[in-house]
């Protein structure tokens, strides 16, 4: 196969930032893709339905003349957090989800949930209004190793927060173990389960073997290989468990190349490319379009698009190594592979 056609992909999981990292970035989301949901985890955080629609209207504002993409946005859960505020942004179409970040988990995520007790008036309203929560899945004790996180937030908080609110619709974002995707497998038709573009490419030897390699690193971090396998068998699987969401996280290379570097890899400019590589590798590129295109669209409950996009198999496709923004560089996810399809 030297071409395939797919109706145009979503992203189910992105960063855009604001300001003139937005600018920047936009565009190159834009260019490849119809819709994504935008992370909410801006500074101050987006936690009304009011703050929602001022950053959509400046994501459109960033768009490249005639661009038909279309930003669909989320609140950042908090303990403070509105259900009355919150379901009218839902029925006026504002948000389609609203995103859970563990207190401390990640990038910009000090106002997230440190009481799970406090938000559960607010996942029974979303339940009750058929409003998705994305879930950053990981614990943040001390105790507990960095790459046991996510299995343990698993077992601590999420299975238990479904059995105490089973018709809320769930979405656990960018997993990276081999037990994330056996749960979200089994997790019925209310789960669903992102995966990133890298994550399906490294492991966490691209971030430590030979020196640091801090464009590699992210959060949740690339685990060991057998779990790389097991996101691999999951995306390409044909499984409606599970879709695209490339978390693609842009910082300027002098917050990645410090002591004390941001966690993130920037992956819109080359993401459709490297997943056909990776398809191609196993032997699943008639399950691209259901991982890319598909099984997004049926979890939201909105329609896959009617647009079109083409990849053409040939000679290696030379992309940017770097995107510029008016504040500095943002360096391009690097998959360490030649990628040989190319976005027409």
């Amino acid at each position: 196969m030297t071409q395939i056609t797919l109706p145009r992909p979503d992203d189910w999981h992105l960063h855009l930032r604001d300001g003139a990292m937005l600018r920047a970035v936009a565009p190159e989301t834009a260019r490849h893709f119809g819709r994504a949901i935008i992370m909410p985890n801006l500074v101050p955080p987006v936690v009304t339905g009011d703050q929602a629609a001022a950053y959509r209207d400046r994501i459109l504002a960033a768009l490249p003349d005639g661009s038909g993409f279309t930003p669909l946005m989320t609140l950042y859960l908090t303990e403070t957090t509105d259900p009355d505020d919150l379901a009218k942004a839902h029925a006026d179409g504002i948000i389609h989800a609203v995103k859970l970040y563990p207190a401390g988990a990640t990038t910009n995520s000090a106002s997230g949930v440190r009481d799970f007790d406090k938000v559960r008036p607010v996942l029974e309203r979303m339940a009750e209004i058929g409003c998705p929560l994305c879930v950053h899945g990981e614990v943040v004790d001390a105790d507990v190793d960095i790459f046991d996180r996510e299995a343990v937030f698993i077992d601590r908080v999420l299975d238990p927060l479904r059995r105490a609110t089973p018709d809320l619709r769930v979405v656990m974002e960018h997993i990276t173990t081999a037990q994330g995707a056996d749960y979200a497998r089994e997790g019925g038709d209310n789960l669903g389960a992102t995966i990133t573009t890298h994550h399906l490419v490294i492991n966490r030897n691209a971030i430590l073997v030979g020196g640091i390699k801090p464009h590699y690193y992210c959060l949740p971090v690339a685990k060991r290989e057998e779990h790389r396998i097991a996101l691999r068998k999951a995306a390409t699987s044909g499984d409606p468990s599970f879709f695209l969401g490339t978390d693609s996280a842009p910082h300027l290379d002098p917050l990645k190349e410090n002591a004390c570097g941001c966690a993130g890899c920037f992956t819109a400019t080359n993401t459709l490319s490297i997943l056909a590589e990776v398809f191609e590798q196993e032997g699943a590129l008639d399950k691209l379009q259901a991982f890319a295109s598909e099984n997004g669209p049926h979890f939201y409950g909105l329609p896959v698009s009617d647009e079109t996009v083409t990849l053409t198999k040939g000679a290696p496709v030379d992309y940017p190594k770097k995107i510029d923004t008016a504040e500095g560089p943002v360096t391009v996810f690097d998959p360490m592979m030649p990628l040989h399809w190319r976005l027409d």
